[in-house]
């Protein structure tokens, strides 16, 4: 079931009608131009389209100008069933054109200067690419250039940097790697079933033949080495996997965690929202476990379309491999196919909360008696815990509210506002205990905020993240697009619309 009996959202192949839902979808945005801010130049891209059980359409765009990708120019149409306009979401540019298309600065000097901001990043490639810039709603010319590379350790290095095509002068620059810092100290999930296939040969491989994921050795090459055919398929000849010991010498047992965990976050997609993987396309991820060397991390890539998993530091940190990570990395995919919410100040900040607050679910989805569910990130692999949600601050970093200097802390530290948010409209303010662990959680304006479960608050923020929000979304953009889809689950006068209310004046977001 769906939530509410509202949402369905299907593979794109089975959506009944799509291409003409989506025909229709580019004449509203040609006959309401003014509105969207098309005109001459621009061509809309299909992203996605999510049918409401109710028939009503959201089909979202990405943007071009004149052939050049427009950065924060996507936008979502509205429609009913039969295909009339009801409205849109709009990232914050609305006029994209630009007076030239020609760059004043040549591309080797915009990835030369690329590469000299990108400190740390070891074997680094640089690749500009030309845009329209338009992600603070002035469209300009700029080079979006890529620099990728290893770390340290072998893991996936790389930066964004975004350079004025008309000086050179920077605009911005972020990390381009969606990861989760932490360590892990034991094995996760203790004894668990693992959907494997039988071969030909009588053993057993640790390909899903549910879910299609896939689960590799790296051998412990760096992430530049690696693509979707790299490593080494495991295999078993009795379909016994692992020993369940920290620090195994066989490895296969972080295998066995990972793959465990890519599944439960599977199901918890597809079980909860109707969506078929990463895509929404029925589609498995490759998981790689052992990449590169005493590296203490996890990342997913979009553009392997991989879950990176290293072996931790060597001395007290194993695999980082429990739920509520591999949950929030393979989340970072979600979101990238999906709203794209940049990684970059407040949008940023919502991009890793939304890893957050889904891997947590995760969690949550799978109840294992090991990794018992609650509300403290990565509490398994970094006890007693990476990020918390009741007072995000806990932490030393994180933001516990909303202020106008959020946008300025690492994405890791200002997603502090909506994993506050969650937690308030879930479990609401003050003392209480949760399986077993005790949580105080404050309100910026002292009030007192009632909770309506997780598991609404999560249908909520899927709605939002899948039908409303756009590459720019802000806090404040949340929070109309949580009420949007609080009213269109459950009325906007209804007890869930009002703590979703509630729980953003809270935490200073109005």
């Amino acid at each position: 079931m769906v939530a509410a009996g509202l949402q369905v959202s299907t593979p794109a192949a089975a959506q009944p009608g799509r291409a003409s839902v989506i025909a229709q979808a580019k004449a509203n945005v040609t006959r309401h131009a003014d509105t969207f801010g098309f005109g001459a130049g621009q061509a809309l891209k299909v992203k996605d389209v999510i049918i409401d059980a109710d028939g009503t359409q959201h089909v979202r765009f990405d943007r071009t100008y004149r052939g050049l990708p427009v950065i924060g120019g996507d936008l979502v149409v509205h429609q009913s069933s039969d295909g009339r306009y009801q409205g849109l979401s709009r990232a914050r540019a609305h006029e994209v054109a630009v007076k030239i298309i020609t760059p004043a600065v040549s591309p080797q000097r915009t990835a030369a200067t690329a590469l000299k901001s990108a400190e740390g990043v070891r074997h680094a490639k640089s690749s500009p690419k030309l845009v329209v810039w338009a992600a603070d709603g002035t469209p300009r010319l700029a080079w979006q250039t890529t620099v990728q590379g290893t770390g340290a350790h072998g893991e996936p290095a790389g930066q964004v940097v975004v350079t004025d095509a008309a000086d050179g002068k920077t605009i911005e620059s972020y990390d381009s790697e969606r990861q989760a810092s932490g360590t892990g100290h034991s094995e996760y999930t203790g004894d668990v079933p693992i959907d494997t296939t039988q071969q030909t040969d009588g053993g057993y491989a640790l390909k899903d033949p549910l879910r299609g994921t896939i689960t590799k050795d790296a051998h412990n090459v760096s992430s530049s080495s690696l693509n979707a055919s790299s490593g080494t398929l495991f295999t078993d000849a009795d379909n016994i996997w692992g020993d369940g010991k920290k620090f195994s010498t066989d490895r296969a047992t972080a295998a066995v965690d990972a793959h465990a965990n890519t599944a439960w976050t599977y199901d918890y997609y597809k079980n909860t929202f109707g969506r078929s993987g990463i895509k929404n396309d029925g589609k498995g991820a490759t998981v790689f476990v052992h990449v590169g060397t005493n590296w203490d991390n996890a990342q997913w890539s979009d553009s392997c379309f991989c879950m990176m998993t290293g072996d931790g530091d060597g001395v007290t940190d194993p695999e980082q491999v429990d739920l509520d990570t591999m949950g929030h990395e393979m989340t970072h995919g979600v979101t990238s196919a999906t709203a794209n919410l940049r990684y970059s100040g407040e949008s940023g900040g919502l991009n890793e909360a939304t890893s957050d607050i889904f891997g947590t679910m995760v969690e949550w989805y799978a109840n294992n008696p090991v990794d018992t569910p609650d509300y403290l990130f990565s509490d398994q692999s970094t006890p007693p815990w990476l990020r918390r949600f009741d007072k995000p601050s806990l932490d030393g970093r994180s933001a516990d509210y909303w202020s106008r200097k959020v946008g300025q802390l690492d994405v890791h530290n200002s997603s502090g506002v909506a994993n506050h948010w969650f937690y308030l409209a879930s479990e609401g303010s003050g003392t209480k205990t949760v399986n077993g662990v005790q949580y105080n959680s404050p309100t910026y304006d002292n009030s007192t905020v009632t909770g309506i479960g997780n598991q609404k608050v999560a249908k909520i923020w899927y709605r939002a993240l899948t039908v409303y929000m756009t590459s720019t979304t802000d806090f404040k953009g949340a929070r109309a697009a949580s009420l949007k889809a609080a009213a269109d689950l459950y009325g906007s006068t209804s007890a869930e619309y009002a703590t979703v209310a509630a729980a953003w004046k809270a935490v200073n977001v109005i």
